[in-house]
């Protein structure tokens, strides 16, 4: 069975692992073993009773294959970003001026340094290791985070935003930043990564240009990817849409990766999900419906990806072992809506920090 719970300090081998498999760009999982153990702590801290008490906390969830007991795909939430050290973006806009004289009016696109998503909620870390890449489970994965957000909806902010990676050459080098960003850091794009995860961000507030920086003077190779996904992330990006999630131009500072938002209680998961009581049975099997089921319980949260079906009453009737993986207790309410398939390669969304 597939179970996404809460990190802990015993999984840090196995996401030291998945941070080498990553590849360049991510800097929400940099492959620096302090940098875990201070994310497992925060998660820690966030699945507590004292959660609310942060303005900014760490939802970091794990994909554990019960069968092995091995950690295979990550997946979090980041609450209250830019909160605790700034959150930058550029937004894309358009300047308009005219010339009465010449009866000319010109259109400009121009990128704007800004810090407009500060205190929302981010979706990221969304990774799957190859080998578990199969219908369904990438989907898991990332909709477990808004089964989550409907469960404890006092935990996130109202607007909910996703970073997607953007597009790099095959050898890792991004257009954007060999155009731009290293005019003005002196650095490749993979220290600036690696910079922006474990030090922090004072590093672009000193540096980057405070003026708008017009498009149309970069190169075509930059002007090209500006909004533009990663290879691995575009079908990513075509599930966040899904789940409701819209483009309005902001793009990573980095690499010109999309940011996408959407209210939280207009993405599909939450808004479609349901709650009620649970039956045990043993006549499910695979031929079943499967469906994404969580405890709703914060210091002990479990979702699982399990066949199940409604009853005449309204319960959900559910196996022993999916009662057993999920930790439930007699009378508890669950969450659960039925899975659906949309690319089992979406599975590599953001480099949240």
């Amino acid at each position: 069975m597939l179970l996404i719970r809460p990190c802990t300090f015993k999984d840090l081998d196995d996401l030291m692992t998945i941070s080498h498999a990553v590849g360049r760009g991510m800097t929400s999982m940099p492959a620096d073993e302090t940098a875990w153990q201070e994310k497992i702590s925060a998660s820690i801290q966030a699945f507590s009773a004292d959660a609310l008490k942060k303005p900014d906390n760490t939802y970091f969830m794990v994909l554990e294959d019960s069968g092995s007991g091995r950690v295979v795909g990550t997946t979090a939430i980041y609450t209250g970003v830019g909160l605790n050290k700034p959150f930058y973006s550029y937004k894309v806009s358009t300047l308009v001026s005219s010339c009465n004289d010449l009866e000319v009016t010109r259109q400009a696109k121009v990128l704007t340094m800004v810090n407009d998503y500060t205190g929302t909620t981010e979706i990221g870390s969304l990774f799957l290791l190859p080998e578990y890449r199969k219908p369904g489970v990438g989907q898991f994965l990332s909709r477990a985070r808004y089964m989550t957000i409907a469960d404890f909806p006092n935990c996130f902010d109202e607007q909910i935003i996703a970073e997607l990676r953007g597009w790099q050459d095959p050898q890792g080098n991004s257009p954007l930043w060999d155009h731009l960003g290293h005019t003005f850091f002196g650095i490749d794009f993979q220290q600036a990564v690696t910079t922006a995860a474990l030090k922090g961000t004072q590093f672009i507030s000193d540096l980057m240009p405070k003026y708008p920086i017009y498009i149309d003077l970069l190169p075509a190779a930059a002007r090209e990817v500006i909004g533009k996904p990663h290879d691995s992330s575009a079908p990513a990006l075509n599930m966040l849409k899904k789940e409701g999630f819209q483009y309005t131009g902001y793009v990573d500072l980095f690499d010109g990766g999309p940011s996408v938002q959407v209210a939280a209680q207009e993405i599909h998961t939450v808004r479609d999900s349901s709650t009620g009581r649970y039956q045990l049975s043993q006549e499910l099997s695979d031929n079943d419906q499967q469906y994404m089921i969580s405890n709703g319980r914060l210091e002990h949260y479990r979702v699982a990806l399990a066949p199940a079906r409604l009853d005449g009453q309204g319960n959900l009737l559910i196996s022993p072992e999916t009662a057993k993986a999920l930790q439930l207790q007699e009378g508890d309410t669950l969450r659960y809506i039925p899975a659906r398939s949309h690319s089992a390669n979406a599975i590599q969304t953001s480099r949240a920090a």
